[in-house]
């Protein structure tokens, strides 16, 4: 693996909390690698330790083959950030702003690069408009374009499409793709599992500690147990029933219940039985491919 990335025994703390827990991965040059969890996992602190906004209580970072205790300006000047907050100058326009994170860049003859990226995130039309009266599809956009006025080797994207209204999330995830092409590495924190069905590879987070990392495909299939889904008339009182009656780890998404079983045909006429023993109709039922969200939940509830 080309490494671009290398965190080894990464560990930060606010005072008795410890948002990271002697965490250690890498990531590789020209791959989207996503971080996923909860509020509270431990991800922001993550992304903001790796672009050196943060001092670790202890561990070695290396971005870009900079060691980044000793070396935090080289790696800053060749990587983009887009923090989880729209953090650009309301008061000015689409235009100011992209000329004011060249500025702060030492990037010169900058407007060939800022038409480009104005094109490319779509925002030519409103290029003289106040980023205030931005939408907040089109505020991530803009943050994202001065980001990347630099030409940056990596790009930190901290939960970037949180709030964002679903035609918006779907045209950032097009640019993100372009850049791929382009040979950027992205590193990315979501809440969204299906945002990290995206990713090359995802590492799990939960409590500060990674507790799954790997593609998505391999980890969805490293839960071997079979995953059965049931719709039923009073799918409330179905889950109270099953929870109280069986060990079977279960589910609720909306009017749906995934119940994690050990073998299909017996354990699924065992709950049959209970619910029409109880008056609950099911409507409807299915063995299914366990999702990133089925054995995320199933990896915290077992770590906890």
């Amino acid at each position: 693996m080309n490494k671009i990335i290398d965190i080894k025994n990464l560990s930060k703390s606010y005072n008795d909390i410890l948002a990271v827990d002697d965490v250690s991965y890498n990531v590789a040059k020209g791959e989207m690698f996503g971080l996923v969890g909860p509020d509270g996992a431990g991800k922001t602190t993550t992304i903001r330790t790796l672009c050196g906004l943060l001092i670790t209580d202890s561990g070695e970072i290396e971005v870009l083959g900079y060691n980044l205790l000793k070396e935090r300006k080289k790696i800053q000047n060749k990587i983009g950030y887009l923090s989880q907050k729209f953090s650009l100058y309301g008061d000015l326009t689409v235009d100011e702003n992209i000329e004011f994170f060249a500025d702060i860049h030492g990037v010169k003859d900058y407007e060939n690069r800022s038409n480009e990226l104005l094109e490319f995130t779509r925002l030519t039309p409103f290029k003289d408009r106040l980023a205030e009266k931005l939408s907040g599809g089109m505020k991530q956009k803009l943050a994202l374009a001065c980001s990347l006025i630099h030409k940056p080797q990596i790009i930190f994207l901290d939960e970037p499409t949180t709030g964002v209204d679903p035609v918006s999330r779907r045209d950032f995830w097009k640019i993100l793709s372009n850049l791929l092409k382009e040979g950027i590495t992205i590193f990315m924190s979501t809440p969204y599992l299906d945002e990290a069905e995206r990713c090359n590879r995802v590492a799990l987070m939960s409590n500060g500690k990674i507790i799954s990392l790997d593609t998505p495909q391999k980890i969805k299939g490293s839960l071997e147990k079979d995953v059965i889904e049931i719709v039923c008339n009073k799918i409330r009182e179905a889950y109270k029933l099953i929870q109280q009656n069986f060990p079977f780890e279960i589910q609720m998404f909306g009017d749906r219940i995934n119940i994690i079983v050990d073998e299909y045909e017996t354990d699924y006429k065992r709950i049959e039985k209970l619910l029409n023993d109880n008056s609950i109709e099911i409507l409807n039922h299915r063995l299914i491919t366990p999702s990133l969200e089925n054995v995320f939940i199933h990896l915290v509830q077992e770590a906890n």
